[in-house]
């Protein structure tokens, strides 16, 4: 088995990378990595649906989607991701595969003094709480199972960054499930930082390992599969099953209540109503967001170009915005 220890803490070339190393490797591999503030969300879910669209984009927080299945998650650089890659494996019952994936992780805490332990399907706990998630998906006859290990993460920002509105959305995506969460430091005996940790996790899990360093044929393919994939809003937003959106916002210059279906990434529906004071017709208004990409760039974009304010008195183009979202 190959062990990388990566650095790089950029969450679009490292979803990048477990791609990469899913399609083109056939060594087995145990991978540790670390990403800075992110959210990131499953293959099959409604990035919308899972975040607080003004907090993240408050805070320039990126949103990349995976390739495995599972719910959304927040990573700081108090998280350590890890994956495990193997070829040639028969496809077992799923919990039977995230039981073996997982038990070097929890066999490391119970070495450190921690009294981890799986729960359910693909949750690791202490004492009730959780601080892993795991995810899993196949190419061919190749699997990658990867999860995340909180260590000292911040609680705030997390709590933040996935903030459940259930109300505002509906459709077909599959929706996280928030649990009560802990950090792994607080349950040391011995204090260690982030770093320790993963190197210990690194001699501990990779013990008998090769370790592995990029190529630069590896770095050059990443890079593309980065800029291709996981760094366009067509892949982390546009990827979202089809879904309809409602809200309503008082603003200073009147109430608005705005509705409207996403297909394929883009708006296919629009309908807005209030007590808002116009210029000009409101159909009109939604005709021209017709076809436009739902991303708060697009979004912005567009409501700068057709001088939305014609449309809605007294409301600016950055408060009609924070509707779309």
């Amino acid at each position: 088995m190959l062990l990388i220890h990566d650095t790089n803490t950029d969450p679009h070339w490292n979803l990048a990378a477990e791609e990469y190393l899913l399609e083109n490797f056939r060594e087995s591999v145990f991978r540790l990595w670390r990403n800075a503030d992110s959210i990131i969300v499953g293959r099959n879910q409604n990035a919308y649906a899972e975040i607080d669209a003004e907090w993240v984009t408050a805070n320039e927080i990126p949103v990349v989607r995976r390739l495995s299945g599972g719910g959304a998650v927040f990573h700081d650089l108090g998280n350590v991701n890890f994956s495990f890659f193997e070829s040639d494996i028969s496809r077992q019952e799923s919990n039977e595969m995230f039981r073996r994936f997982t038990k070097p992780i929890v066999d490391a805490l119970q070495s450190l003094g921690v009294k981890a332990y799986l729960e359910g399907r693909n949750d690791l706990m202490i004492e009730g709480k959780k601080f892993s998630g795991n995810a899993m998906c196949f190419s061919k006859n190749r699997v990658l199972q990867h999860g995340t290990l909180l260590f000292s993460s911040s609680m705030n920002s997390l709590v933040q960054a996935l903030k459940e509105r259930p109300e505002k959305f509906d459709g077909k995506a599959v929706k996280s499930h928030r649990s009560r969460v802990t950090n792994i430091s607080e349950h040391l005996a011995e204090k260690m930082n982030v770093s320790a940790f993963m190197e210990y996790l690194a001699n501990y899990v990779g013990r008998g390992c090769t370790p592995y360093r990029w190529s630069e044929e590896d770095i050059r393919s990443i890079d593309v599969l980065s800029e291709s994939r996981y760094r366009r809003d067509e892949w982390n937003f546009g990827a979202s099953p089809k879904y309809a959106l409602n809200k309503v916002v008082k603003f200073p210059g009147g109430l608005v209540e705005v509705s409207f279906d996403v297909s394929s990434g883009k708006i296919s529906a629009l309908e807005i109503r209030g007590d808002f004071f116009f210029n000009k017709p409101v159909e009109e208004f939604c005709n021209l967001m017709y076809g436009i990409e739902h991303t708060p760039e697009k979004i912005s974009g567009r409501l700068n170009e057709v001088a939305a304010g014609d449309y809605f008195c007294g409301i600016s183009p950055e408060e009609l915005t924070l509707l779309f979202f």
